[in-house]
């Protein structure tokens, strides 16, 4: 944290923040029209000032973030609903217990990653996900088993996501816009690898796949985990055949299947690139 003193001779608002609840109970300081400006919550959410909220959500993650010196992330993507394998008797369907194989494949990559990012004194490499259970609990779970930190970037929802207890705390961010998060998934990253997931896995696999298609993001290793699930549920072929995407479309991505080929898969990547 700077020293504002230091950088102008200016009082700062903190300063003010304690002088400004130090005055005199009446009813003109009682009145909401006294209150600061920023720390006034029916201010600060009217709808006119949407975007200086959006502005604040990009700047808090970021500065926090430039300040721990974290450099570059690997995200995991994947389903809340896919749990861990000694408690697959629980879930909701059998697909879904079977699909636990996934948490402890997401587990066992995040440690091997993090073993490597603790060699950059945890400042490259750091596993990013949306901090909520499933496969994203395994991500920051492995990484947390691994002595190292990581990243959640939770948003506010009616069910199923909450911090899950593995994010390093000083890491653990909450959002309300949904775009402002995916901004924060990809800035850094130097890998994506998705696993079985819903809609949200859905949603952010193909919007980080558009990115990259039209450019307006590098192209960095792209995993998929579990072909099997993604061949069910995505017909990549049939949209190159029908003309909707390009052949070479599909090759933004590989298929892997272990935590071991995926970080082969990074590997040749930093060889070829």
């Amino acid at each position: 944290m700077t020293d504002d003193s230091r950088s102008h001779p200016f009082r700062d608002s903190v300063q003010d923040i304690e002088a400004a609840a130090g005055v005199p109970d009446t009813p003109q300081t009682r009145a909401p029209a006294y209150r600061l400006a920023f720390t006034d919550p029916d201010f600060m959410t009217r709808e006119e000032l949407r975007p200086v909220r959006l502005q604040l959500e990009l700047l808090k993650p970021q500065i926090v973030m430039d300040e721990r010196g974290i450099q570059s992330t690997i995200v995991l993507f994947g389903g809340a609903r896919i749990p861990a394998p000694d408690r697959a008797e629980t879930a909701r369907t059998p697909a879904l217990a079977e699909l636990s194989s996934y948490y402890e494949e997401a587990r066992r990559f995040a440690r091997l990653m993090t073993e490597r990012s603790m060699t950059s004194y945890g400042r490259e490499n750091v596993i990013a996900t949306g901090g909520g259970p499933g496969v994203m609990e395994a991500g920051n779970r492995g990484a947390h088993e691994a002595g190292g930190q990581s990243i959640g970037l939770n948003i506010v929802l009616p069910h199923e996501q909450a911090p899950n207890e593995f994010v390093t705390p000083d890491l653990c961010f909450n959002f309300h816009y949904f775009a402002i998060r995916k901004m924060h998934f990809l800035m850094r990253a130097k890998a994506v690898c998705v696993f079985p997931g819903g809609f949200g896995t859905l949603d952010e696999m193909f919007e980080s796949l558009t990115l990259i298609q039209t450019g307006r993001m590098k192209r960095v290793p792209f995993l998929l985990f579990g072909r099997p699930f993604w061949d069910k549920v995505v017909n990549w072929q049939a949209l190159a055949e029908a003309g909707t995407i390009s052949p070479e479309d599909l090759d933004l991505f590989r298929y892997v299947e272990t935590a071991e080929e995926a970080i082969a898969e990074i590997d040749n990547w930093k060889s070829d690139c």
